[in-house]
Order: C-alpha cells, then sequence, then structure tokens
C-alpha cells in the first residue's frame, strides 16, 4: 500500500495501439482540461473507488496538476503515442514515469510504467507491478 500513495499522485494519459497517434499539437489540445479517475488498477487488481474518488488532474500543454491526499505537480512530454512525466513538486518529485495513453471520447487512459525504464507496451497490469492504469473522464469544468 506504500507504493498506492505515489501511484495516486500520478498523472494520467492514455496512447492507443494499433491506431495512428495523434501528432504533438492535436494531443495537447485533447489531453488539456481537468480529468477524474473513473477506474485505476495496479497488478491486474482493480483499486476501490474510495482510494481516487476526490483526485483531479489538470493538464495545461506540457504541465499537469493531480490533486489527490497532497499535490503533485509536474511536466508532460509526449512522442508517438508515449509519455514522459516528470514529477517537480509534491510526493513524486525528481521522479520520471513513463507511459502510454489514449483518448476515446471524452475519456483518457493512462498505463504508467513506476519504474520509468521502459514504456508499457498494452493496457494490461495482470502480472506486471510496476504499470499502473487510470482511467479518466473529463470534466466540463473549465
Amino acid at each position: 500500500m506504500k507504493n498506492i500513495r505515489y501511484i495516486l499522485s500520478l498523472p494520467m494519459a492514455i496512447f492507443c495501439i494499433g491506431c495512428k497517434a495523434p501528432n504533438h499539437a492535436e494531443s495537447l489540445k485533447q489531453l488539456n482540461g481537468i480529468w477524474s479517475p473513473v477506474r485505476q488498477e495496479i497488478g491486474g487488481k482493480e483499486l476501490p473507488e474510495s482510494y481516487f474518488r476526490t483526485q483531479k488532474l489538470t493538464i495545461q500543454n506540457s504541465t499537469y496538476l493531480l490533486t489527490a491526499e497532497s499535490v503533485d505537480t509536474g511536466t508532460l512530454s509526449y512522442k508517438n503515442g508515449q509519455m514522459d512525466i516528470y514529477g517537480k513538486e509534491g510526493v513524486n518529485k525528481n521522479k520520471h514515469f513513463t507511459a502510454l495513453y489514449k483518448i476515446e471520447g471524452n475519456q483518457l487512459t493512462i498505463i504508467y510504467n513506476l519504474k520509468g525504464d521502459t514504456y508499457p507496451t498494452a493496457f494490461e497490469t495482470k502480472s506486471k507491478p510496476t504499470l499502473f492504469l487510470s482511467a479518466y473522464k473529463k470534466s466540463n469544468i473549465k
């Protein structure tokens, strides 16, 4: 459960395997906004809603702000359906996470490699304890 604190303080993003990845400008436009988690899992196990109910992820171009039990901020970079997340303040300060992301309608799905050494290859966490998946719904709040 110690890792849950770090996991719940991650920004979330999604990459589409098997489809054309959006270009950088399109990704930024689609990702900008406020996102609320609707589902999270790690190592193939669903986390209860009580773990993420009050979280909000705000993405603005190449920066993120995640409000959970604390505030976490940092920078994001995108290339070919992959995301690099660099924590600048909060529990993930000085940490680097690699991720895949995808956007389907108003849902953003991000799968993070908490080790940060390679990018995940699919949106699957089963038997992979360093992978964390979060699905978000875009908020109408401006």
